[in-house]
């Protein structure tokens, strides 16, 4: 088939004979390409420079435990919040505020804000008629919008720090101008609590004089009442008529109580007389002298009666006699006990018209405490009345007090602290001449590769008829030849280590048993069942042969994961050979992320890919600033001490005086090292540890280790 009767669905893109346009013309597109780069290259050497240097705040409150108010404490603290911490940015950028800035460094002489050239383009838009012309407001309002247009306040997200950023052609100028900022905000707060406490000041002086008047109206008022209702206090600050029916009842309940003893007492002394039985038997007849008297010589007669019954007849004068003394006491003893009886009765008398006088005047208490009662009422509402009014007194003479002592010791702190102050930059963060004529050199080279491809499509010259790939010659497939493991060297067998799966190749034949080590160390297997059987809670391990050795850590962590217990590896290498072969990546967040307070716990533990270790990565912050608080290594090591069984530190090659930090009570050192038989790095750091003081430091070697596959749906690496 022609060319000139092809249709369109009888044609292919040949993509050699495509690129094979750009071979052509690569003179062409290199020189296109170096003139836009040299345009650009020109356009940036004559813009200005801008230079941007920022000031941080930090909103918190300033007042200590000692000289914080005893009233209304929590009032500052609720205002820190994200929404106080959002409106205190909104402040910073008030037209007061930055108006004093510009007096301050009288920004309006400057040309940078003046406002009178502008860039090109707003030059052109105004030509055009798509902007009004600046120069047409006033200067202060041209000075504002400069000023805005450099100014750039935010806050860090998850925190209650500010950032001040401002950019200017002088760099002096840029940090100047971020501090003056600052300072002008810390006095605007300083003059705000300064005018709240004037103001509080000059609203408590008269509602303090007017609380006096009423304090005292209200206390002469309970004086007043108290004195003409004649309620006179008792013990326990009761009315004196309450305290007396308290009493009053007492005494009625005791003598109703003498009165029914009396009574029973007579009932008894009475029905022993009416029964002819014997009434010395009662305990109030015995209680009478003369029946005691009487009893004594009744037994005296009864005992010589005995005495003469031995020796005389019963009919004996004398025995009748007796007898007779015998029954004149009988008759004595009961005329005693008719004569107890009517004193029972007496008592039992009086007490009843005790009672009854007592029941009287009972009844006539109660009507006088019931009125009580009810001028109480009224009392204790005047009493609270006057109360209230005198502790809202105190409380005002409190704020008073504390309020003036401020002022007058010009004691204000204000709630904001200015922790980094702006230094002046040494480089412009624009332009930045070298990135950007890299990048538009490479944009450039593309899009003229893209031209020029397109002109090749268009021209019809890389198109081919469609049945030319009938003709197109098969590849012949080339047979690989397989590499025996003997043939890898002890070289190639460490740099499996790098790959991600630290799979060991092992220098022995089939059914040849390992090297033995020869300077004491112990294997993976060895060292995990240390960590296991031993209780460790932490494991340091030192690499001093490189990264190679890192090994060891990762898999030690996975064996000790594999026994059931939950580990965690921190890599603290400064290249991430630990955590690379587990993640399979260094761009996940880490240990420098949470030490740059960029990111929580939970957004840097990652888990392992073929095991179930967890392991902190190096991370991806700025190493300089995690650095800076490195002292809180120790504390993180406590937290994740706490959520895991075993944490195992792989340190690189460190030294003794950078672990020991890390160190606590429960800890195991070990080192690692790769060759056995050319162990001396490792075997000097081991001496230097002991040296240092670090107790029972262990070889540990990852040789003659091989690890199960990949998991199902992923490649080993």
């Amino acid at each position: 088939m022609s060319n000139g009767s092809m249709a369109a669905g009888d044609v292919d893109v040949d993509l050699g004979r495509l690129f094979a346009g750009i071979r052509r013309k690569w003179l062409r597109l290199l020189l296109a390409a170096l003139v836009i780069t040299g345009l650009v290259f020109a356009l940036l050497s004559m813009a200005t420079p801008k230079y941007k240097a920022e000031t941080r705040l930090l909103i918190e409150t300033r007042e200590s435990v000692f000289t914080r108010p005893q009233v209304g404490t929590g009032g500052d603290q609720n205002n820190i919040d994200g929404e106080g911490v959002a409106s205190q940015v909104e402040l910073l950028t008030s037209t007061e505020l930055l108006a004093q800035v510009v007096d301050k460094l009288k920004l309006a002489d400057r040309e940078e804000f003046s406002g009178g050239d502008g860039s090109l383009a707003t030059r052109v838009m105004v030509m055009t008629g798509l902007k009004s012309d600046p120069g047409n407001a006033p200067q202060e309002e041209r000075v504002l919008r400069a000023f805005r247009e450099r100014l750039t306040v935010y806050r860090v997200e998850n925190s209650r720090v500010i950032v001040i950023e401002f950019s200017s052609q002088d760099p002096r100028l840029a940090a100047e101008v971020a501090n003056a900022v600052a300072d002008a905000y810390v006095a605007m707060q300083g003059e705000a609590k300064l005018q709240s406490n004037n103001s509080a000041t000059q609203w408590l002086e008269p509602e303090i004089e007017d609380l006096r008047k009423r304090v005292k109206d209200a206390e002469s008022r309970v004086a007043e009442y108290r004195a003409q209702s004649d309620l006179l206090l008792g013990q326990n600050n009761t009315v004196l008529a309450t305290q007396q029916l308290a009493e009053m009842s007492s005494e009625l309940s005791r003598m109703r109580a003498n009165r029914a003893d009396a009574e029973a007492k007579a009932s008894a002394v009475r029905s022993a007389l009416s029964s002819g039985a014997p009434v010395d038997s009662q305990p109030e007849v015995l209680a009478s002298p003369v029946i005691q008297r009487l009893r004594e010589r009744q037994a005296e007669l009864q005992a010589e009666i005995a005495d003469l019954s031995t020796t005389l007849l019963g009919n004996h004068p004398r025995i009748r006699a007796l007898r007779s003394q015998l029954g004149d006491i009988d008759g004595q003893i009961r005329a005693e006990a008719g004569r107890v009886l009517g004193a029972l009765d007496a008592e039992a008398e009086t007490a009843r018209r005790r009672e009854t006088e007592l029941t009287a005047e009972m009844n006539r208490l109660k009507v006088v405490s019931a009125k009580a009662e009810e001028e109480q009422v009224e009392l204790r509402a005047l009493e609270r009345e006057a109360a209230a009014q005198r502790e809202l007194l105190e409380s005002y003479l409190t704020r008073y007090r504390e309020a003036v002592s401020r002022s007058d010791r010009n004691y204000l702190p204000v709630d904001v602290r200015i922790f980094s102050r702006a230094i002046t930059p040494g480089e412009p963060y624009f332009p930045k001449v070298v990135p950007i004529t890299v990048a538009a050199f490479i944009a450039s080279l593309l899009v003229m590769a893209v031209i020029t491809l397109l002109q090749e499509l268009f021209s019809g010259r890389a198109m081919r008829p469609s049945d030319e790939r009938d003709h197109v010659e098969p590849v012949p497939a080339v047979p690989m030849e397989p590499v025996e493991p003997a043939e890898m060297g002890d070289k190639a067998a460490r740099n499996s280590l790098l790959s991600g799966r630290y799979a060991r190749v092992d220098e022995r034949d089939e059914g040849e048993r390992p090297v033995v080590p020869k300077i004491g160390e112990i294997d993976v297997e060895e060292a995990s069942d240390k960590l296991i059987s031993g209780g460790a809670s932490r494991a340091l391990f030192i690499s001093p042969e490189g990264d190679e050795a890192a090994a060891a850590s990762v898999l030690v962590a996975r064996e000790v994961a594999d026994s059931g217990l939950r580990v965690l590896l921190l890599d603290l290498t400064s290249s991430g050979a630990a955590s690379l072969p587990m993640l399979e990546s260094i761009a996940f967040t880490g240990i420098t992320n949470l030490l740059a307070s960029e990111a929580q716990f939970a957004d840097v533990i990652h888990s392992d890919h073929f095991s179930e270790a967890h392991v902190i990565p190096v991370g991806t912050a700025d190493p300089v600033r995690a650095m800076r608080a490195a002292s809180r290594l120790p504390i993180i090591l406590e937290s994740l001490g706490a959520a895991y069984d075993v944490v195992i530190v792989e340190c690189g090659p460190a030294d003794a005086d950078a672990i020991r930090q890390l160190l606590a009570a429960d800890t195991e050192v070990m080192v690692a090292v790769l060759d056995p038989d050319h162990g001396e790095i490792a075997v000097e750091t081991l001496e230097e540890l002991r040296a240092n003081g670090i107790e029972s430091p262990t070889l540990v070697t990852p040789s003659g280790v091989t690890l199960p596959p990949a998991p199902p749906g992923r490649d080993a690496a």
